[in-house]
Order: C-alpha cells, then sequence, then structure tokens
C-alpha cells in the first residue's frame, strides 16, 4: 500500500561526451581507438547479472525502507540456518545505500520485508547435484521461494541486485516476478595457489565475488611443481619442504585455514573442489616425500634431477592413499580433481629400472605405464569413497574410468569440438575450460569472446550435449597473486557466469554491455576490485577497501 515514508536521496549529476573517441598512448600518439560513449552508472537500473531465465517487471515502483529492511521466514518454511547466516549479508548489502542518501519524503508505496520460503530440507553443503531454482516475485506482497537453501540463496543475490537509486537518489525496485534456474548444474573458477601463494582475505574476496554471479564451485588448483602449500597433518613435511620459505609457517594453507575457505564457500552455496595433481606437476611433493618421484638418469647415472611420480615403487600408491583419505576428511565435496595431465615421459625414459619394470610386465608403451598410474589412482578414489574428475588426457590415453567421472576439456587437442564430441560419446560428464583461460589477457574487451562461446557447439546427440554439465573459467597463477587475482578475475569471469547460467540465446554482447558494466560498478561498491570494461565511471568508484 501507499504510505508516506521517509528515505534517503543521493543525487549525482554528470555530462557525457558522446564523441566515443580515445587516445590510446600506448599505439602511438596518433592512434585513435573508437570505444563506446562512456555510460552513465545507472545505464541499466536494476538489471540482473547473470540474466534470469524468466523475467516480468512493470514501470510501477516501489520505494525500498532501508534503514528498516528486512528478511522473514514465511509460516510454512525450513527455517535454515545458512538462510539466517545470508539474511544478514543482504540485509548489510542493502544497508550501504545509506551511505549515500539523505532524508526525502515520498507517497510512493514501499517494501519494507520479504518472505522467505525454503520448501525442502535444510541442505549443510553444496554438491553437483544441488538444485538452484527459485521465484521471486516484488510488489505489495513480496516473496521468494525454493525448495532448497542453494534457490534462496541464489535468489536473495537476484533480490539485491533489482535495488537501485533513481535520477533523483531514490532507492526503488520495479514491480517484478522472476522464475529462475540455471541452465548448467556446474558453474567453476579454478584458481591456482601454488605458483603463486594467495592469501586466505583474497580467496575469500573471490568466494565473495562468485556468489555475485551466481558461480558455484570454486576448483581449488591447491598444489603444484613450484610449491606445496597444504599442510597435512599425516605428512607434515610435504608442506614444510615444500612450500615456499620452507620451514617457516608463512605461504601454507593450515587445516584452519582450510576449513575456514570450506565455510565460507559453504555459506555461499560454493562447493571447494581441491586438485592434487599428479604424477606430473608434483615436484613440490618430492621435496617432502622421498622416493616419491622418478630419478631422471643421463647415461647411465642419475643427473640429479627428478620427474614424474615413480610409478614402479608401490609404497608411492599406499603415500597416496593415506594423503587423499586424509584429503577425503578434510573436503566434505563428494569429488577429488586428480588432474593427470601433461606428464612429460622423458624422465621415465631415461630411468633404467623403469624400463626393466616395463619389460618385465609386458608394458609396452610409456602411455600404458601413464595408464596404470592412474588407474591405480582412481582404484584408490574408489576405494575411499571419492569420486573424481580429470583432465582430459587421462582419457584420451585409454585409462578406463567410472562412469560417475568428470571429464574436464582443457585443451583444443586438434579440434575442441571433436574432443568435445568424443567424451560425451563414451557417455562421461564433461566441463568446459579450454576457452575460458583468463591468464591469457589481451588488450581491450576480451570478455566479449568469452561471453559469446556457446558450450554445446559441437556434433552430437542431445543425450551427449545433456553431458556436458558446465565449464569453468581458469586463471593460473605464474603471473596472478593478490596483488592483481582479483582485477584480473572480474569482470572478465562475469562473462562467463552468465554464458552457464542463462538462457542460450541470451548471447547479444550489445545488450550485455551496459548491464555488465553496471555489475562491475555494482562490484566496485561491495568491495570488489572489478577491471573497467570500457571508459567509463562508477557513481560510487572503489575507495581501495
Amino acid at each position: 500500500m501507499k504510505s508516506l515514508y521517509f528515505v534517503a536521496v543521493f543525487v549525482l549529476t554528470a555530462s557525457v561526451n558522446g564523441e566515443g573517441m580515445y587516445r590510446s598512448r600506448s599505439l602511438g600518439p596518433q592512434s585513435r581507438l573508437n570505444f563506446p560513449p562512456p555510460l552513465a552508472g545507472d545505464s541499466a537500473p536494476g538489471s540482473v547479472w547473470p540474466q534470469p531465465q524468466q523475467r516480468t517487471a512493470s514501470e510501477t515502483l516501489y520505494a525500498v525502507e532501508v534503514g528498516n529492511f528486512a528478511f522473514k521466514f514465511s509460516s510454512s518454511s525450513k527455517q535454515c540456518p545458512i538462510i539466517y547466516d545470508a539474511f544478514q549479508r543482504y540485509q548489510n548489502i542493502i544497508h550501504q545505500f545509506r551511505k549515500y542518501m539523505k532524508l526525502h519524503l515520498t507517497s510512493m508505496p514501499t517494501i519494507s520485508s520479504v518472505e522467505v520460503t525454503v520448501m525442502g530440507d535444510c541442505e549443510e553443503y553444496p554438491s553437483l547435484e544441488m538444485n538452484e531454482a527459485y521465484t521471486l516475485d516484488l510488489g505489495d506482497h513480496s516473496t521468494l521461494e525454493s525448495e532448497t537453501v542453494w534457490g534462496i540463496l541464489r535468489g536473495l543475490e537476484t533480490l539485491s541486485q533489482l535495488m537501485y537509486q533513481d535520477s533523483n537518489g531514490l532507492v526503488v525496485v520495479n514491480k517484478t516476478s522472476i522464475v529462475d534456474y540455471p541452465r548448467f548444474a556446474y558453474r567453476g573458477i579454478l584458481l591456482d595457489t601454488s605458483r603463486h601463494f594467495v592469501n586466505v582475505k583474497t580467496l575469500k574476496k573471490n568466494l565473495d565475488a562468485m556468489a555475485y554471479n551466481k558461480f558455484n564451485t570454486f576448483h581449488w588448483h591447491i598444489v603444484d611443481w613450484q610449491s606445496f602449500p597444504y599442510v597435512s597433518l599425516k605428512f607434515p613435511q610435504l608442506s614444510l619442504k615444500g612450500s615456499f620459505n620452507p620451514g617457516s609457517n608463512t605461504h601454507i594453507y593450515t587445516p584452519s585455514d582450510v576449513q575456514e575457505i570450506i565455510e565460507y564457500g559453504r555459506l555461499r552455496g560454493i562447493r571447494i573442489v581441491p586438485e592434487f595433481d599428479s604424477p606430473g606437476h608434483s615436484q613440490s611433493w618430492g621435496l617432502g616425500q622421498p622416493g616419491l618421484l622418478t630419478p631422471c638418469y643421463s647415461g647411465d647415472k642419475p643427473d640429479g634431477t627428478f620427474g614424474p611420480v615413480n610409478p614402479i615403487i608401490e609404497s608411492n600408491f599406499d603415500f597416496i592413499k593415506d594423503l587423499f583419505t586424509e584429503v577425503h576428511a578434510t573436503f566434505p565435496d563428494h569429488y577429488l580433481h586428480l588432474g593427470g595431465d601433461e606428464v612429460s615421459f622423458n624422465c621415465w625414459k631415461s630411468n633404467p629400472d623403469i624400463t626393466a619394470w616395463m619389460k618385465q610386465k609386458n608394458v609396452t608403451t610409456y602411455a600404458q605405464l601413464e595408464q596404470y598410474y592412474i588407474q591405480k589412482v582412481i582404484s584408490i578414489c574408489e576405494d575411499i569413497g571419492y569420486n573424481y574428475i580429470v583432465w582430459q588426457e587421462v582419457i584420451d590415453n585409454g585409462v578406463k574410468v567410472a562412469d560417475s567421472t568428470v571429464v574436464e576439456v582443457w585443451i583444443n587437442r586438434g579440434n575442441l569440438k571433436e574432443e568435445l564430441a568424443n567424451v560425451t560419446k563414451m557417455g562421461l560428464r564433461t566441463i568446459l575450460s579450454a576457452p575460458w583461460y583468463l591468464d591469457d589477457i589481451s588488450y581491450g574487451q576480451d570478455w566479449m569472446k568469452y561471453y559469446l562461446y556457446e558450450p554445446q557447439n559441437f556434433n552430437g546427440t542431445d543425450a551427449q550435449k545433456k553431458l556436458l554439465i558446465g565449464g569453468e573459467a581458469c586463471l593460473w597463477g605464474e603471473y596472478v597473486d593478490a596483488t592483481n587475482l582479483t582485477p584480473r578475475l572480474w569482470p572478465r569471469a562475469s562473462a562467463i557466469a552468465e554464458r552457464l547460467w542463462s538462457a542460450q540465446d541470451v548471447n547479444s554482447t550489445a545488450a550485455a554491455e551496459p548491464r555488465l558494466n553496471q555489475h562491475r560498478c555494482r562490484m566496485i561498491s561491495r568491495g570488489i576490485p572489478a577491471e573497467p570494461i570500457f571508459p567509463s565511471y562508477c557513481d560510487h568508484e572503489w575507495e581501495g577497501n
């Protein structure tokens, strides 16, 4: 109903130069680039990113009682602890509007609360199979409903994005009805914390950004060749000797750090899937686990270097089983990423013990030797109750895997579309990362190429295309640490978020651009230092918080 209500107003005025021409010093004093004219901060007010599946909105406006706004469970709802925590987070986001407001009198109808209904059980941990669908209605009686806590989390994010300041600075929301759900179940971000250590604060900031973009999986490439920062209680020498600054208590993830990240993600509906990549990418492992790696030979003598995990030493598989058993007890997700990519055979070829073992076992190729190793590790995972994800080389090299295996396609080996067709033809669920390596940076609006890549554009049956369950943006860490990770990732990853959530026909960069610009500014206002996508400005510029 309508009521007289004091709200706050923040008025912003700006002039816009419509010529859209800017000089680029990097291309020389005579070079000029054509950019779109800078857009005002409210160019797409009340837009949602990623775009919902179905949205009906009218011109009817409601003033938001920012200072009094609250969420409440309906009488029929399950009162889930995760949602209580989310209520507090999103009330804080909405209350932030008060920083830019002053008292103002309006007779506009108002919204002061939203009634929330969780119809199903209060699930505690997100999973690959979680249901994230929700319905949201804003008007005289505002409601948010979902079968699950995860759908409520996604709906709360949408609600927070629908609120905006009008031309007078009044916080308003259009009368709106939304039915929404993700197109793909798996929507991930890979971060690499081995090539450079990334502190917990930065990881949590990016988990926040993932929630603002409705990503649901953090693929934590936690160890690699360069360092082993994961602290194992059973094998403490792995991090003591294998992390950067060995022997210190820095550049490591303690058990409490790991639990903090898992809990932070859980409360935002984000799975934490660790990767322990072997038999390659394992040099740091060998520093704290003698005998694990293969000694490389030059002629008939060891040359002092080491290659992949030594597959002919049976005790190495005992070590891996003990380590993965501990990891399984630490990370609640049902999946472990086993890696299996980029295994160089040169060291194995040089080692006479391996050559002799292969002859004795009738193993005729080094690809078969790799198969032997991976098959043993897969059996270990199955024994301890882990499902697993592998990089595509495991499948390309003929390893037999369980039907529950998820294959990550990361390289264009001959033809990316053929790779997708081949893997899905085997009946295996597949995730795609090949088009979305965000460490491969380029000047200008490269978000558009990420946005335009259609994951299901390969030859295959409808059943095959359903096996493509999603994808992820990968930010490898060779040249990334806490100083530049977040702005390099966002909002470029946002383009991938919409590709994986929204309908297939939501694919116009012209339509997406003003919404992405607004979403970038929204992330800025929430403390995420997201890079600009073209010359423009935000109403509330980055303050370095």
